[in-house]
Order: structure tokens, then C-alpha cells, then sequence
């Protein structure tokens, strides 16, 4: 589109455009990650969420009061066309160990943001079996650690209960310091290959 030519001094994102990102999760971390890949360029994202929009869920993620009770992914994939003419694939659907491989097929790079060990887990096994990159965003229960890793670097956790940190209104700028930083990694994946990745906490950045 005409309003990304500009990039091009810049850096040209031409060669990742229109491959196949596929963001598993339209939580504080997917939503969010998807909303800045489209509007850096990116052409061609699927997302698989299978939830609705609640009230908790307008601190930390892109939705406005009307969306509440409508389809996260479908939403997404509403807004993100409307606002710059991205075409994302919503699946709105539980993805699980069945379903997985046929979910993810096609993706050139699998995003695995979702908030819970079993899914995160059928996603990891469905890539590694396709042999398709995946790269794990996650945050800390405490909301005050984020990381971003790929496939085996990234331990998923067991028996994690309790509050999650990604709906507390003050997680916003750890999640969205987190899709930037995704973001970023992603890019260099498609654009070089190179895989990249990062962990830090709030108490990293140097404020002055």
C-alpha cells in the first residue's frame, strides 16, 4: 500500500510482507503483536484464538467496549482490514493436539502467545513435527518478565495456577514492550533468517 513506500528508506519489509505468519493467541501478547505486524507492512496473518472478548481484556488489549462479547480473532482480523487493509485469516477455534498440524500448515513462522501450558505445548509438538520456526512469547506470572524464544529455548511450564498477569491493567506496557520486541525478531527471521531472541524485565530499562 501506498502509505508504507516511505519504509523503504529506511529498511525494505517487501520480502516478508506477504509470507505467512501465524499468531496463536489474541491475548495481551497475540492481539498485539498482529496489530503492529500489520501495521508495519505485513500482508498475511493467521490468527486462532478461540475466545470472546470480556471486559478484563480492554486494559491490555486493542478492543473497545462495543467488541465486548464478539469473537477475538474475527474482531482482529476486522479492525486490522479496516485500519490498513491487512487480510488476516481468523480461526476461531481451540487449537489442540488434534487439530494442530492442520491449523498450522503453511506458515512460513508460528507465533505461540497463548496463555496456557497445554496449548502452548500442542503447538510446540505441531511445529516440530511440520518443521515449521516457532517462536514462544510469553510474560512472567508477576507481570514483570517477558521473553521471547525459539523452539527448544523455550521451557514451557507445568502446574502454573493463579491470577493471570496478562489482564492487570498495569501489565499494558510489559505486553506491548513485548510485541515491539517480537515484532522485531520476527522481522529478522523473515528477512535474513537469523533468530534472534530476548528476555527482560521492567527493572532492564534505564529510565533518565
Amino acid at each position: 500500500m501506498s502509505f508504507f513506500l516511505h519504509e523503504q528508506h529506511y529498511r525494505d519489509l517487501s520480502p516478508a510482507a506477504d509470507q505467512l505468519v501465524t499468531i496463536c493467541g489474541a491475548g495481551a501478547l497475540g492481539a498485539n503483536l498482529a496489530e503492529t505486524l500489520a501495521r508495519m507492512g505485513l500482508r498475511r496473518l493467521r490468527v486462532i484464538d478461540r475466545d470472546r472478548i470480556a471486559a478484563h481484556n480492554l486494559s491490555t488489549q486493542p478492543w473497545m467496549q462495543q467488541d465486548v462479547g464478539a469473537a477475538k480473532a474475527r474482531t482482529l482480523a476486522a479492525m486490522l482490514y479496516r485500519g490498513v487493509g491487512a487480510r488476516v485469516e481468523p480461526q476461531q477455534i481451540e487449537l489442540t493436539t488434534a487439530n494442530a498440524a492442520t491449523l498450522l500448515r503453511n506458515s512460513a513462522v508460528v507465533v505461540d502467545a497463548f496463555d496456557n501450558p497445554p496449548a502452548r505445548m500442542a503447538v510446540a509438538e505441531a511445529t516440530a513435527g511440520l518443521d515449521i520456526p516457532c517462536l514462544h512469547l510469553a510474560l512472567g506470572g508477576h507481570g514483570d518478565y517477558s521473553c521471547g524464544l525459539w523452539d527448544a529455548e523455550y521451557v514451557l511450564p507445568h502446574g502454573i495456577v493463579g491470577h493471570d498477569g496478562c489482564d492487570y491493567p498495569l501489565t499494558r506496557p510489559l505486553a506491548l514492550l513485548t510485541a515491539a520486541a517480537g515484532a522485531e525478531v520476527l522481522l529478522a527471521f523473515l528477512l535474513r533468517g537469523e533468530r534472534r531472541r530476548f528476555e527482560f524485565t521492567l527493572r532492564d530499562l534505564q529510565f533518565r
